[in-house]
């Protein structure tokens, strides 16, 4: 089994990140940090994937969340994936949701740690892939609310 951690550099994915590695230690499992990057320029930018003057280039973004989660957590694996069954009605929420669900399922993962900025304000809002991601009874869903420890 495994740990899965959708990584998108946020502050929220980076403590899920390292959650998630407390935890691996406990459970005695492997970690996989997943990046989910969008063919989508304008989505990168508005991430801070990008700078507003940079070429888009995924292998480089995927170099850069790689490098983030390494530092992390060295030990973790990193895989990223570019939605390929991109819906023209689903959003690009929905097309990321759907790679997690998919990776983990792959994966065999027991549970996923989804740290991102909008799992973080409530479980279920309507751009979150916290509440379509926790849907799957396949594995257990660790949900990060706070990028810090209180």
């Amino acid at each position: 089994m495994v740990l899965l951690v959708p990584f998108d550099g946020s502050d929220l994915s980076k403590a899920a990140l390292k959650r998630a590695t407390e935890f691996a230690d406990y459970r005695e499992e492997d970690i996989t940090a997943l990046s989910v990057i969008p063919d989508d320029a304008e989505y990168a930018r508005e991430r801070g994937w990008l700078d507003a003057d940079e070429a888009f280039d995924v292998a480089a973004i995927a170099d850069r969340m790689r490098e983030q989660a390494e530092t992390i957590a060295p030990r973790a694996s990193f895989r990223y994936e570019v939605p390929e069954d991109v819906s023209s009605i689903a959003s690009t929420t929905t097309d990321i949701t759907r790679t997690i669900r998919e990776v983990a399922h792959e994966e065999g993962a027991s549970i996923v740690f989804i740290g991102s900025e909008n799992a973080g304000r409530v479980s279920t809002p309507v751009c979150s892939v916290g509440s379509p991601v926790s849907n799957d009874p396949h594995y257990d869903v660790h949900i990060v609310r706070h990028p810090k420890a209180t």
